[in-house]
This record gives C-alpha cells, sequence and structure tokens, in this order.
C-alpha cells in the first residue's frame, strides 16, 4: 500500500470520530446521561468538543474516567483572552482560573460571548454558571458591576457568590450617585455580612470620596445603619428577616417584663420596636453587649494636636441627661443579650427593622460622614466597675507612643458626638482591609480608627501609601483599643509610605508598645519627612520607653536612607524573644563596628530567629560579618540583596563564602541577587554541591548577577559533574535566575535551562537586558 492510501487509511478513523463527536456535542441536551458513561478513551476526544456549559458539568465523569480536563481548560483560555495569564506557571486549577476570569470580564462587559461557539450556549448563563468558581473579584470604576449583581435578576448569582467570594477589591473607583451606593450597599451586605468574605482591598483611588470610602469600611468592619438601606426593595434582607419574624414575638412576650431604666440599657441589651420612633431609640443604643467588655476608642483623646478631633456636640449638651439616653429608654428584651462574635465565617443576624419601609436619601449620607465623628466616651459602659478601674489608663498614652493628649479631646461627661456607631447593627466582618495608594485625611483616619477600635475579627491591616504622616498616630490609638479586646485577633502590620513623620525605629518601638500581640510586623518609607527635625537621639520616648514582652515573630524595616543604630533596635529585640524573621531594607552603616554590633545583639537577644536578610545596605567593606553570619548553624535563611559583597572583595573572600556554605548543615537557601557575580562567581558556587560537602542548601537565587548564557552551561556542567560524583543525590531543588543576560545567546540559554531542569526547578523569566541597559543610560 502506498503512503498516501496508508495516510488516508489512519486519517479516515479520526475522521468519522470527528464527524460522530461533533454530532453528539449538538445532541448532548439528549445524550448527556449517556456520554459521561463513555470509556475513558471516547471521552478524551469529545471533551474538546463540548461548549463551556457541557465541559463545566462533564468534570466528574472525567474524573471517574481518569481524563483530565486541564489542557482543555488551558486551551480555552488563550483561545478566549488570547493572553497569557500572570504567574501561569503556578497555576494549578485552569477550569477555575478561566471560570473567574470568564465571570468577571462578562461581569464589566469586557467578553462578548458570542465571539466563540464554547461559549454560547442557550444552557448556559456566563454569570450564573460561572459564579461558584469566583474566589476573587474586583469592582472598579463607577461600580457598573455592583448595580448588576445586586440587581433582581441576579439574586441567584449573588448567592452563588456569597458562598464562593473570599477576596473583593475596589480598584480605581469613581464617585456615584446614591442610587448606585444602594446597591453597593446591598451587595456588601449579602457578601460580607451573610456570605464568606474575609478580604477587602482597595487600590489606586487619588482623590477617594469620602462617602463612598468611609461606607465599603464600616461595612467590611461589620457596621451597617440597616433601617432605610434596603428602602428601595419592597422587603428587608430574607436571611434577616427569618430571624426577625421569629424574635419579635419573644420581644412582645418579654418587653413587659423588663422595665423602663437606663441602667438597664446600658447593661447592653437592645431595644427592638416597631415603630419608627423606637426605631430611632434602637440607633442610638450601645453596641457592646454585656458579656464583651465595652470598648473605648482613645482615638481622639490621644491623637496629637497635628490631628485635632472635631467632636460634634448636640445642642444642649449640657443637660445632665442627653437626647440618646433619652430615646434610649424602652424595654430591652432578654434574648437579645447576645455577645457578639464577628467572626470570619460566621452569619451575623440583622436586627429587626422598621416595619415603615422610610426611605430617606440623606440617611447614608448622615451615617457615614459622622463615623468620623463618633463621640467614644459614649462606648464606655460607666456601670462596670472593671472598666472604671482601667479608664485612666486606655485614656493616657502609654510611654514611647506618638499619640499625646490634646485639651481639645478630653471632654467628659455630657453628650458629645452622633452615635451613628451605636445606631448602625453589628454584622459578621473581614478579616483582612489593604488599603494601596488611597490618600487618607485626618476626618477619615479618625472614621478608621473607631472602626479598629472594636474590629475584633480584623487580623491583618495593610496601610501603603496613604499619605499619613501625623495620622498614624490616630491609627495606632484605634489599634491600641483594638489589642485591649479579649476577642482580639490582630496579628499583622504592614505600613508603607513615601514620606516617615518619625524615625523608622521610633514607630516600631510604638507600634510594639500599642500592640504586643502582634506577630507580623512591616514598616517601611521611601524618604524622609523634609520637615522632620528629630532623630532618636533627640526623642527621649524612643530611647527611654521600655518595650513589654511581645509576641513579634516577623520584623520587616525598610530605612528611608536612615542609619541603622543597634542601640535603638536592642530594646525592639529584647522584647521580641519570638522572633524568627529579619528583614532590614536600605538601612546605612553609620560606623564599622555596627554590623559587629548587631550580630552579637542577633545572637543574644534573638535565639529562635530563622531568617536574616539584607536589602540594598552597603556591605562591601564587612566581609568578616558576612562569613559570621553564614556560619550561623541557628539561620536557616540568609538573603544578601544588592548588598555590593563583591564590590571590593578579592578572590579569597568568594573561596572563603563557599568554604562557609560547605560546612553550613542549617542553612536551606541562599539569596544573592543584585550583587555582580558575573559567569566566573557562578561557576565557582557550583562547588558548594561538591563530595566533600555537609551543606544541605536546597534554594539558591542569582538573579540580576550579570550572568551570561555562556556562563550558565558552564555552571550546569560542573553542577552535573558534582552530582555524578554523590551517586546522583544532592539537596539542591531550587534555582531563580530572574534579569539575567540570558537573551544574549538564545541558543545556549536554552541548552543550559534543558540541563538545569533535570537537576532541579529553575525559575527564570525573558528580560530583555539590552533594553534594560538603555533605560539604565537614559537615567544616568
Amino acid at each position: 500500500r502506498s503512503v498516501p492510501e496508508a495516510a488516508m487509511a489512519a486519517e479516515r478513523p479520526r475522521s468519522l470520530f470527528a464527524l460522530s463527536a461533533a454530532a453528539v456535542s449538538r445532541s448532548m441536551a439528549a445524550l448527556e446521561r449517556d456520554v459521561w458513561a463513555l470509556p475513558g478513551h471516547l471521552l478524551r476526544g469529545l471533551l474538546p468538543l463540548l461548549t463551556v456549559f457541557h465541559l463545566e458539568r462533564a468534570e466528574d465523569a472525567a474524573r471517574r474516567a481518569g481524563v483530565s480536563t486541564q489542557p482543555i481548560w488551558r486551551k480555552l483560555w488563550y483561545d478566549v483572552m488570547k493572553t497569557r495569564p500572570p504567574k501561569s506557571e503556578s497555576i494549578t486549577c485552569w477550569r477555575k482560573k478561566f471560570l473567574e476570569t470568564f465571570f468577571s470580564h462578562v461581569l464589566h462587559g469586557v467578553l462578548d460571548v458570542s465571539s466563540d461557539w464554547r461559549l454560547n450556549d442557550r444552557h448556559f448563563s456566563p454569570l450564573l454558571h460561572s459564579s461558584p468558581h469566583v474566589s476573587q473579584l474586583t469592582l472598579c470604576n463607577m461600580l457598573q458591576g455592583a448595580v448588576e449583581l445586586a440587581a433582581e435578576h441576579n439574586h441567584k448569582v449573588l448567592e452563588n457568590l456569597a458562598g464562593s467570594l473570599r477576596i473583593l477589591k475596589f480598584q480605581h473607583l469613581l464617585s456615584c450617585d446614591q442610587a448606585v451606593r444602594r446597591s453597593l450597599v446591598l451587595l456588601l451586605h449579602r457578601l460580607i455580612h451573610h456570605g464568606s468574605v474575609s478580604q477587602v482591598s482597595m487600590c489606586s483611588w487619588p482623590v477617594p470620596d469620602t462617602v463612598l470610602l468611609i461606607l465599603i469600611l464600616s461595612m467590611s468592619a461589620g457596621f451597617w445603619r440597616s433601617g432605610n438601606a434596603l428602602a428601595c426593595h419592597s422587603s428587608p434582607c430574607a436571611l434577616c428577616r427569618e430571624e426577625d419574624e421569629a424574635q419579635s414575638q419573644e420581644s412582645a412576650q418579654e418587653g413587659a417584663e423588663r422595665g423602663c431604666s437606663a441602667e438597664q440599657e446600658r447593661s447592653g441589651g437592645e431595644s427592638q420596636k416597631g415603630s419608627r420612633e423606637e426605631a430611632e431609640a434602637l440607633m442610638n443604643s450601645v453596641l457592646s453587649g454585656p458579656r464583651s467588655p465595652p470598648l473605648r476608642n482613645p482615638a481622639c483623646e490621644e491623637t496629637s494636636s497635628e490631628v485635632p478631633c472635631d467632636h460634634t456636640s448636640i445642642q444642649g449638651g449640657s443637660s445632665p441627661r442627653s437626647s440618646s439616653e433619652q430615646l434610649s429608654c424602652h424595654p430591652v428584651p432578654r434574648k437579645t443579650r447576645r455577645r457578639l462574635k464577628p467572626a470570619v465565617g460566621r452569619k451575623r443576624r440583622c436586627l429587626r427593622r422598621s416595619r415603615a419601609h422610610y426611605a430617606d436619601p440623606e440617611d447614608l449620607y448622615d451615617f457615614v460622614f459622622t463615623v468620623a465623628r463618633e463621640d467614644n466616651s459614649g462606648l464606655l459602659d460607666k456601670t462596670r466597675t472593671t472598666e472604671g478601674e482601667n479608664t485612666e489608663n486606655w485614656t493616657s498614652s502609654s510611654p514611647g507612643s506618638p499619640c499625646t493628649g490634646h485639651a481639645g479631646c478630653k471632654k467628659r461627661g455630657g453628650p458629645a458626638g452622633i452615635y451613628s456607631l451605636k445606631a448602625a447593627h453589628r454584622f459578621r466582618s473581614v478579616s483582612t482591609l489593604e488599603l494601596f495608594s488611597i490618600p487618607l485625611t485626618g476626618k477619615t483616619c479618625r472614621a478608621l480608627s473607631n472602626l479598629l477600635s472594636s474590629w475584633v475579627s480584623l487580623e491583618n491591616l495593610v496601610l501603603s501609601y496613604n499619605g499619613l504622616h501625623a495620622n498614624i498616630s490616630c491609627i495606632l490609638s484605634g489599634l491600641r483599643a483594638l489589642s485591649r479586646h479579649p476577642e482580639c485577633r490582630f496579628r499583622v502590620l504592614r505600613v508603607s509610605d513615601m514620606f516617615s513623620h518619625m524615625p523608622c525605629m521610633e514607630l516600631v518601638r510604638c507600634v510594639l508598645s500599642a500592640l504586643p500581640q502582634l506577630h507580623t510586623l512591616s514598616v517601611s518609607f521611601d524618604l524622609k519627612d523634609h520637615l522632620e527635625g528629630s532623630t532618636p537621639e533627640e526623642n527621649p520616648s524612643c530611647s527611654k520607653a521600655e518595650i513589654p514582652e511581645s509576641c513579634l515573630e516577623v520584623l520587616e524595616i525598610r530605612f528611608p536612607r536612615e542609619p541603622l543604630h543597634t542601640a535603638f533596635l536592642l530594646p525592639v529585640l529584647k522584647a521580641s524573644k519570638s522572633l524568627q524573621q529579619l528583614s532590614l531594607d536600605s538601612a546605612t552603616l553609620p560606623c564599622p563596628q555596627e554590623l559587629g554590633l548587631l550580630l552579637e545583639v542577633l545572637k543574644e537577644c534573638s535565639p529562635n530567629l530563622k531568617k536574616l536578610s539584607f536589602h540594598d545596605v552597603n556591605l562591601a567593606e564587612h566581609q568578616k560579618e558576612v562569613l559570621l553570619l553564614l556560619q550561623d548553624p541557628g539561620l536557616q535563611e540568609i538573603t544578601f540583596s544588592f548588598c555590593r559583597l563583591f564590590e571590593s572583595s578579592t578572590a579569597e573572600f568568594l573561596s572563603e563564602i563557599i568554604n562557609t556554605v560547605k560546612r553550613n548543615s542549617s542553612l536551606k537557601s541562599l539569596k544573592l541577587p543584585g550583587n555582580r557575580l558575573g559567569n566566573h562567581r557562578l561557576v565557582a558556587l557550583a562547588d558548594i554541591f561538591s563530595e566533600d560537602s555537609s551543606s544541605s542548601l536546597c534554594q539558591l537565587d542569582v538573579s540580576s548577577n550579570c550572568i551570561q548564557p555562556d556562563g550558565l552551561l558552564e555552571f550546569t556542567k560542573k553542577l552535573e559533574g558534582h552530582i555524578q560524583q554523590r551517586g546522583g543525590q544532592i539537596p539542591f531543588t531550587h534555582l531563580r535566575l530572574f534579569q539575567n543576560w540570558l537573551d544574549q545567546d538564545a541558543d545556549t540559554a536554552q541548552e543550559a535551562l534543558r540541563r538545569l531542569k533535570a537537576v532541579c526547578s529553575v525559575v527564570n523569566d525573558s528580560w530583555d537586558s539590552s533594553q534594560a541597559f538603555a533605560d539604565y543610560i537614559s537615567v544616568m
């Protein structure tokens, strides 16, 4: 038989199968059950011909038949999205990746489902069927996505998101009208208060709308003035209404059993009435339950004069009885006396709404704008002896704190402020809040401080490039109040900004003094504030205040080219016996002995230190200290990033580094990016894995080191020789090669990478070294 005939004969079965598979795919509605029962080899050929609707439904059948759908979803991604996803090598489930991105694109009108036949199925509802796979969602611009999701026809979509969504992001937001904000309120209430969202992130908002910003922050913290928020719909939240109906009967029976006394109200009960007047009384009741120690936020009392607090007093405030007390004299049902537990994952019930669905468009404005004016003295339960004992401590600045008392913020007694947070009900709240590139004014910081003071579910707070300056004191005051709550879970604080209002070490000391339970602290600044005139030597609070013992495990400090004074780091290390990771970035060493002193302090005060990192710290003249670090038996990971290690070194120094690492059996990771290793030093590093080595080094990072393809190939050959000498067994598993000159000889680089990947996992990129060099020249 001729070759063409054989080729045709071999092609006919495939063509017949393709025709049959195409016919089956068009009739999946009738044949679906029979198709799922097909053997694996037939199912494998049929799956690529299915629409997204049936491909998603085929997952269980494919798994039973031992067929993976991942290649099909991956091809679908590239066919439809027409772009390479970021970090594609780390994607473990292309099905989820595709459907999650598909949901976002359809929601924002970026993708037309008619553009590909696999997306065009009359049984397929794009938002409904992809929503169960969405764990992260970004809303942007005018919040058109929020309006669409809050619409009645997407009720089921919102229900799916409430169970699947974990991260909610807001990006490039713009001001919006009242109707859009109402839709956003409904969305946040369902996804956060009655859903599973655990992280809210906001970024890139150069001129934030104060109303919108504080609204998102308040609802993320679990607060919601729900009386009129749902007036645009015919009924309150269905999840809340189910409990309201049962509770209203209990309220009617037990309301008469309780007297109308202010003392009983202050014990923490909540009034629930049906009339408009009684609902307003509820709006002025205290949030904290009787079983929870009441919180007082000293944010305003401890704010410096640079951030004055503008309490809004009610007219007639000198009266012995405030208007809030007058409104609050109502029977309180015993059943509502429950401790608030806004833990992530726990559904938070709504309190009963007013039966009169009164719609006042100004309600949302009133609620949002008065959060910042909250007078926290109302949160103090004056009937509790324990609270009274601690009042003075809570309202005074702790040693080392940047916050100092402000005369205008220490009013006592009479009514002050509009009790907006008390007017709001408390629901489930998120555990992570991130604010990136959003300027925070003094008013917004006071509002955030008030929210933080009782945000007991909050575990992670990230404030990045918010222009805080002196307002950092107000934020710390709210966190200090939060840390005293017995259910506080706050563990991670990351603060980064362009300018530092105070020396980095002073800020670190103040944070640790206020938050001894903190596990991770990251402080990062680009430049020193030109108005900053104080230094650690001039500030007595920085040098004399004693830091209480802390739980700190990770400390990261990026200095704005400040000198690293070990004397000021010493109290921090002494108080942090559990410290496991220390990172020092962009610090200058004031004298040659400073680094040696730091190593002595670390050895004495940080016995549990496992990871030590230096970035952009000039270590060219500290070869002795570098070798001491490399032989430390306690360290498992050491990073010298852009530290100019070999700027003035000799060949003997490199040999000493290699021999030291070879003898250290505890070091697992060595990161040397940006130290101008070049080809010859990279090749020499291969001797770390020689036959006489006792090293346990698993990871090596040589990114940004001017490495060329021929040098990488020589390193690979030398490494292969050592592996052969050791019987094919070495601990080395990961090599990072970012931003090296591997594009200068593509063939040699590919050969080196191919041989390296047979030995270890290699992570590199397609970096254009010529363009990078041109950029470097352009800014010289």
